[in-house]
């Protein structure tokens, strides 16, 4: 039987975001912040651990995972398959909606805990070969920190491959959901107890047929939403060809070329080449 692919977010949360894996998450995420933090995280709580099973049919679900750390810091982990563009606004925007969701009335804004957001995608974002990019907010001469509260991790797989060094974990992690061969996981696993559980929850998922069902129902979703991105892609592509052969026609009307000729050479009637100079008025 086929495995399942890690990095459906309904899978993907199902092995970090359940009670009973949550030595996983704690594992993956003291590789990842183990630049950032300087104490390994020891305790976690799941704020939405996997529960629903009906937010796998959900066009517009997000099936992040949401933990909070012993002191208080608040951490969101998402993974994404599909480019949905203007993935650094809607970081910046999560990150805010869970930053300020901190403060009930009256609380002062000194009780904000700091908030780490970590995208794993599968695409590439930022202009750099870092596989992982981590972002703070400093001052742009000095680099001194305005604050720690914020921090934003950017795992980017399709930059792995020029990575091979298994002796970082993180590495091992992010194989392991890119979708190394199986016949390699015993290699990834080496010292990493966690990662083999999470290796073991992928294959219980995916010999189980309820488990198959939602995967199915989940990436139906998904590759429709992959569709429409496609479709609106391409309708902005022929919009920008429309655009630029109006500004070409109008360049050419400029010099004196006629009508007759311009229709001709575009494949339009005398009456859409005037149109397209009564609007140059």
């Amino acid at each position: 039987m086929d495995i399942l692919d890690p990095k459906v977010d309904f899978v993907f949360k199902k092995i970090f975001g359940s009670e009973e894996n949550k030595d996983v998450l704690l594992s993956f995420l003291n590789d990842t912040l183990k630049e950032t933090e300087q104490q390994p995280l020891t305790h976690i709580i799941l704020v939405n651990p996997y529960l629903d099973t009906t937010m796998v049919k959900e066009k517009l679900s997000i099936l992040d995972v949401r933990a909070q750390t012993a002191n208080g810091k608040q951490i969101n982990l998402e993974i994404q398959l599909f480019n949905k563009y203007d993935i650094q606004k809607r970081t910046l925007f999560y990150w805010s909606k869970l930053y300020g969701g901190q403060l009930k009335k009256g609380q002062p804004y000194g009780d904000l805990k700091k908030t780490i957001t970590i995208n794993i995608l599968n695409f590439r974002v930022i202009p750099n070969d870092r596989y992982h990019s981590i972002f703070h907010l400093r001052e742009d001469h000095t680099g001194h920190i305005l604050t720690d509260d914020i921090e934003i991790h950017f795992l980017e797989l399709p930059k792995l491959a020029s990575f091979c060094n298994l002796s970082d974990h993180l590495v091992r992690w992010l194989s392991f959901l890119k979708g190394i061969d199986k016949s390699r996981w015993e290699e990834l696993a080496m010292d990493k107890p966690e990662l083999k559980k999470a290796m073991a929850a992928l294959e219980y998922l995916s010999q189980d047929e309820e488990a198959r069902m939602l995967y199915e129902m989940r990436m139906k979703v998904l590759m429709d939403e992959r569709s429409a991105l496609d479709k609106a892609e391409k309708r902005g592509r022929e919009e920008g060809k429309i655009e630029g052969k109006v500004e070409a026609i109008k360049n050419m009307l400029k010099f004196g070329v006629s009508i007759s000729v311009l229709a001709k050479a575009n494949d339009l009637t005398e009456e859409e080449v005037l149109k397209i100079k009564e609007s140059m008025k």
